[in-house]
């Protein structure tokens, strides 16, 4: 890209489009929805989620680390949601809770996609 990711308007809503096509019960890491977005890092999507500058209704929670965590405040209702949606979890002390990467990663080009 010839300008910056982050002066570029359009990137709120590049990311907003892709995370809104993660379907219940699967995930995405950061570092893929910032690729698909065409977002210059996995942390500019945090902070765009986090400040959330389309207004969107986002789902948020399909969004994790590549190990399958959130930041320590969202997980209880990341919880709640991942039962909801039947999402794969996998047992962890140190974490509420982590998904099961193997399991529920999504990939656009997937069937049932």
């Amino acid at each position: 890209m010839s300008r910056r990711a982050g002066a570029d308007p359009g990137v709120a809503r590049r990311v907003a489009e892709v995370v809104a096509l993660i379907p219940p019960g699967r995930v995405l890491p950061y570092r893929d929805v910032a690729e698909l977005a065409e977002c210059r890092s996995p942390r500019l999507v945090g902070t765009i989620m986090a400040r959330n500058p389309t207004g969107a209704e986002l789902p948020w929670w399909r969004v994790v680390t590549v190990q399958g965590t959130l930041a320590d405040h969202l997980q209880a209702e990341a919880r709640q949601r991942y039962r909801e949606e039947g999402t794969p979890l996998v047992e962890d002390d140190r974490h509420l809770v982590r998904v099961d990467m193997g399991r529920a990663l999504w990939t656009p080009d997937s069937p049932g996609a």
